[in-house]
């Protein structure tokens, strides 16, 4: 269908005079100012993320590889970046689609804004990943679902110990955003209610998850919160127990420009660490572009490659191209299941509906990434120190702040930022989740550095 289509589309469920709200969460102070000086709201949720400290975190995160030495490669903070750029274009090409179908609003001037919104939800989309990669998420799961924290499900009500032992980063993301953590302001970042709702890919609590992977979008302490923005902006409820919403429309662009991003990358890096060949990265590339369909784009590479000889540099050209091709795809498959996303009816990431070559060769890098990239030794070798590091900083904490009056609690309870000091009157869901949102926050570097201290294997220096 091409994008510059106009169609009759039913009355939706969902309107985005509601969807569109640059009203802010803020528990007791709500603002509806859609202009601040020279700055929109959205474009101030935008400058407020890449300003915060969990935002400059992300560049000490591994994203796949082990954080480089003398070979850049993605780590969440380029990662974060590459995908927020690709988020902007969807946006806005979803916004001239919107314009193109007339749609009536009070404020005009908000579709405007639909790509730094989604661009905002795109840097924000991996803030609440623990380090060491995907494997930290698994580490703090097993802890608690398997391991020595095995013991605190006694303690805590269903629910909660499903949030614990199925420790999802989406939902420690909203709760990042969210949380009025010890000595903060109150609503976190305070950000629009727009931008929050388009963060969550899995609008649902971890309870909903059990049969769907374990992917979910708020912990029980954050729930009340995402009933409020998913109330405010007329985002349709699907079920009360447990509580589950549809998307937000902006969420399937979020997650698309993810999954562009990460694939792709993924992908190119491989090349860079010599896991896959020059001429295998070359022809899984070039597979995207149709022989009969492409043929101007392919004599452009051609051109292009007698000139450019720098084999970095052809491969950097072939995935832009790609990127460009995957983004009109995507928003492709957004207009054409437009009814069923407003209507909360289409339960699937836009990235599965691609067709054609773009399709084929996805599928095939997805293969490819799971065979002979997701399992090399490097990989493994992180996931496996990133399990012994957070299994143990887990336990240690976990046990001090249950016991806080021995000596070695109050001496180790010291060490934790102020923001994330309990009190006695805490629960002990709150207790607990305190220790994960420490750990989850750490760097890859700084979550080395103290499991060494905690064992004795390195002192601190004296300066």
């Amino acid at each position: 269908m091409s994008l510059t289509a106009i169609r009759h589309v039913k009355q939706p469920a969902m309107n985005w005079n509601k969807l569109l709200s640059a009203q802010r969460y803020h528990p007791g102070n709500r603002t509806s100012l859609f202009h601040s000086h020279d700055r929109s709201q959205f474009q101030r949720d935008y400058d407020r993320l890449i300003f915060s400290s969990p935002f400059r975190r992300l560049q000490n995160k591994t994203q796949v590889f082990p954080l480089p030495g003398n070979i850049f490669v993605h780590n969440r903070l380029t990662h974060s970046l590459e995908v927020a750029s690709v988020g902007r274009s969807l946006g806005n090409k979803v916004s001239q689609f919107l314009r193109r179908q007339q749609v009536e609003l009070e404020n005009p001037e908000l579709l405007e804004e639909i790509g730094t919104i989604v661009s905002t939800g795109c840097l924000a989309h991996d803030l609440g990943n623990p380090p060491f990669g995907h494997s930290g998420e698994e580490a703090i799961s097993y802890f608690f679902s398997e391991g020595e924290g095995n013991y605190l499900k006694k303690l805590l009500s269903d629910e909660e110990w499903n949030d614990l032992s199925h420790f999802e980063g989406n939902a420690n993301t909203f709760r990042l955003l969210t949380h009025s953590f010890n000595g903060r302001r109150p609503g976190g970042y305070t950000m629009t209610y727009t931008t929050l709702a388009s963060i969550v890919k899995y609008p649902y609590e971890s309870t909903k998850a059990n049969a769907k992977g374990f992917k979910y979008g708020f912990f029980q302490s954050e729930k009340e919160i995402y009933r409020e923005v998913a109330e405010k902006l007329d985002i349709v409820m699907l079920s009360e127990k447990p509580l589950q919403y549809a998307r937000h429309p902006l969420v399937y662009l979020v997650e698309a420009a993810d999954d562009i991003c990460y694939q792709i990358m993924d992908i190119e890096d491989s090349h860079k660490l010599r896991i896959l060949s020059y001429d295998e990265t070359i022809a899984i590339l070039e597979s995207f572009y149709d022989k009969n369909g492409d043929k101007e784009d392919l004599k452009i590479i051609a051109r292009t490659f007698k000139t450019v000889t720098d084999k970095n540099e052809r491969i950097a050209f072939l995935r832009a191209g790609i990127i460009n091709k995957l983004i009109t795809a995507c928003a492709e498959v957004f207009i054409r299941h437009y009814d069923a996303i407003m209507a909360g009816t289409f339960n699937s990431a836009l990235i599965k509906h691609v067709e054609g070559t773009c399709k084929t060769a996805y599928d095939a890098c997805t293969k490819l990434a799971y065979e002979r990239i997701y399992h090399t030794n490097m990989v493994t070798q992180i996931q496996i120190a990133g399990f012994k590091i957070l299994g143990t900083i887990l336990k240690e904490y976990t046990d001090a702040i249950l016991k806080p009056e021995t000596y070695y609690a109050r001496n180790i309870l010291s060490v934790m930022p102020e923001q994330y000091k309990v009190s006695k009157e805490d629960s002990m869901y709150t207790k607990i989740q305190t220790v994960v949102d420490y750990v989850s926050g750490m760097t890859d570097s700084y979550a080395l550095n103290l499991y060494r201290k905690i064992k004795g294997i390195e002192l601190p220096e004296i300066r």
